[in-house]
């Protein structure tokens, strides 16, 4: 089994079964007429139950033939412009590339003497990023899995520089549009459920922040601890960026320590048109980037980003076969040998809520290599411009109500009926289209609840797709809804 190993005496063979997954692949997204085929679980399950994993194929040829068969003909292809459904983006060729070279690598980020070069590659891209957001000179911050744990370690240190023992008087301040990982993060940290304060938002999906001031008044009347206001820029559902300035001045009056979750937003900061949509960001404690949305990055791709880089000492642990306490390490001025405190030598794990860690950050180098900053601006900006063309035709069409006109790259709407029928009934219809319109295929769209109705997600993240593949999805969505209603009207 051993020519089955990555070595020297198998880097032909290597380069032979790579090549034939990636022409496979290549074939797949030149032949890919439809961003799914429609299957059903009911109907692949059987067919990946059937594999038998004690009994390998002994060849890569072999097992390309059969993935074909258990997943790459019913893959779900967000590269297809007719994939306007999640926060999922089409990816550039130096991230795969990037991907590539990682995989074989295979480094692994915690310590210096597992990366090498690779260490100091994520360090110049946090300082790239925090440059761009300008946090200042202090700034750091560190590679994460995604949105969910960056949040997650920001809130951590949150909870540590508010400085009290009695977690039940914390209390985290975000809008009711902001990410499910805020709640999340506060169960995960003991704080409780009550802890996060939900605050309203305003017709154009923005958190109020009027309502905000009041909320920390009266936290602070009741003996409270304000630990944290999460400001949202580009939430989940209505990409809409909350007042950062606003929330930034609160943040200083109360002391609370101000995060901005900026995982769909952050392609902004690449744009030159529309960086201006993040000022403030500047004035927040911590940031939430997800390079694997608005930069077109594979996942995983994400950090989190600090405007004190010492606050990252929260999430610090040692262990002796990784990174000695310095105390622990006896004294190499004394003549002793040098240690890899006393030699400064830089190790990513004293800041990650993670120990083993991907060389995530290359694909980034390689794509800021190949491309630049402005070449992903350019691909974001292109779709927060189809989202206004899209608006405009959503906003002409006598089909459809659609909530918002968009900040970012997404449109929430609803199907809504000639003929006057029950609220529910427009619920269901919407619904029966969404999953009619998956199931066939041709189309992938979201759906969200607003105001506990049923709407319907355009998520635009392919520069490829055009208003043309709107309408048409469009057309395709009243089809289906107008053919539930018909039925239903038979069926009554």
């Amino acid at each position: 089994m051993r020519s089955h190993l990555l070595n020297d005496a198998t880097a032909e063979s290597y380069r032979r079964s790579v090549t034939e997954g990636v022409e496979r692949v290549a074939d797949k997204l030149a032949t890919t007429r439809r961003p799914f085929t429609g299957v059903t679980p009911a109907e692949l399950a059987p067919v990946i139950d059937a594999v038998d994993l004690d009994r390998p194929l002994g060849d890569s040829s072999a097992a390309l033939d059969e993935l074909e068969n258990v997943y790459l003909r019913d893959a779900v292809y967000f590269h297809h412009p007719r994939y306007l459904g999640h926060l999922n983006c089409p990816v550039v060729i130096p991230a795969v590339l990037g991907e590539a070279v990682l995989s074989a690598v295979n480094s692994s980020l915690d310590t210096w003497d597992q990366s090498a070069g690779a260490t100091l590659i994520e360090r110049k891209l946090i300082d790239w990023t925090t440059g761009r957001i300008g946090l200042g000179p202090a700034a750091d911050g560190v590679f994460t899995s995604g949105g969910t744990q960056s949040n997650l370690q920001a809130l951590l240190l949150a909870r540590e520089e508010a400085k009290t023992d009695d977690l039940s008087k914390l209390r985290i301040f975000s809008s009711e549009c902001s990410h499910f990982s805020v709640q999340k993060s506060a169960t995960l940290l003991g704080l409780g459920a009550d802890a996060v304060v939900s605050i309203p938002v305003d017709r154009t999906k923005r958190l109020q922040s009027v309502v905000l001031a009041a909320e920390l008044e009266a936290c602070r009347a009741e003996g409270l601890v304000p630990m944290a206001i999460v400001a949202t820029a580009g939430t989940t559902d209505f990409g809409s960026i909350d007042p950062l300035p606003e929330i930034a001045a609160l943040a200083d009056e109360y002391g609370a320590w101000m995060h901005v979750d900026a995982a769909y937003g952050c392609g902004l900061l690449t744009s030159r048109t529309r960086r201006h949509l993040l000022d403030g960001i500047e004035r927040a404690d911590s940031v939430t980037v997800d390079y694997h949305k608005s930069f077109f990055q594979p996942v995983s791709s994400s950090a989190l980003l600090v405007r004190d880089g010492a606050t990252l000492r929260h999430a610090t642990y040692h262990a002796d076969y990784l990174n000695p306490l310095p105390q622990a390490l006896g004294s190499a001025r004394a003549g002793g040998t040098p240690t890899a405190v006393t030699e400064l030598i830089p190790n990513q794990v004293d800041k990650s809520l993670q120990t083993t860690r991907r060389f995530d950050a290359l694909k980034l180098w390689m794509t800021l290599r190949v491309m630049g900053a402005d070449g992903i601006g350019e691909l974001f900006d292109e779709v927060c411009d189809l989202a206004r063309e899209g608006f405009a035709l959503l906003a002409a069409d006598p089909r459809y109500d659609v909530v918002v006109e968009p900040q970012l790259s997404t449109l929430v709407y609803r199907y809504i009926p000639e003929a006057v029928t029950s609220p529910a009934e427009i619920d269901r219809a919407n619904l029966y289209a969404r999953k009619a319109l998956f199931a066939s295929g041709e189309a992938v769209v979201a759906g969200t609840k607003v105001d506990g109705r049923q709407y319907l997600k355009f998520t635009l993240l392919n520069p490829e797709t055009t208003a043309a593949d709107i309408a048409a999805v469009l057309d395709l969505i009243a089809g289906h809804a107008e053919q539930y209603l018909g039925e239903t009207l038979v069926h009554a």
